[in-house]
């Protein structure tokens, strides 16, 4: 009987949550900045433009490798994969650097390396400093995150398909041809 009772306080708990459109509102509200907004749609244009970047330099990576792998070039498509991980890292930092100016034009905080440290932390979900940002800026955080995060993980599906065509590359001492 007691399992049973402990199922409708954990039901009744649920059932006294607020609707999605009270808590977004309730949220809204308390950011209190119109802001908010065009920084979201901001993220999205970079994370589409990282997208971008991050396919074309997989797909140069991928051509280049082809073109290598015809002409029986084996170990220089190695080089090319470290110079297409540097392209995608250099995308990150441009990145880093992109929401240092939002932050700076926003006047989140008062010197512009504070900025810049903030910007990295937060695309990098490092998490390690202690931020004292004003209310309406307390779900900046959450969107540097978001962006920080799939663009990693966009960066990470495109260097692991890379990796993948040098991995399943026959080597010169195992192609008889060669």
């Amino acid at each position: 009987m007691q399992s049973s009772f402990s199922i409708l306080n954990f039901i009744n708990i649920f059932a006294d949550l607020p609707s999605f459109t009270t808590l977004f509102r309730e949220i809204s509200a308390d950011m209190g900045s119109t802001d908010i907004w065009g920084i979201v749609i901001l993220a999205c244009l970079m994370l589409t433009l990282h997208g971008v970047a991050v396919l074309a330099i997989a797909a140069a990576f991928h051509e280049l490798d082809q073109r290598l792998k015809n002409k029986r070039v084996y170990g220089a498509n190695f080089l090319s994969y470290f110079f297409a991980i540097l392209l995608i890292i250099g995308t990150h930092l441009l990145e880093i650097i992109g929401w240092s100016y939002v932050c700076v034009a926003l006047k989140v905080f008062p010197t512009n390396p504070q900025t810049f440290y903030f910007a990295g932390e937060m695309y990098t979900t490092v998490g390690y400093g202690d931020w004292n940002l004003a209310e309406k800026w307390k779900i900046l955080p959450i969107i540097i995150s978001f962006s920080g995060i799939f663009a990693v993980s966009m960066s990470g599906a495109a260097m692991y398909s890379m990796m993948g065509a040098l991995i399943n590359r026959p080597s010169s001492k195992n192609n008889p041809s060669a």
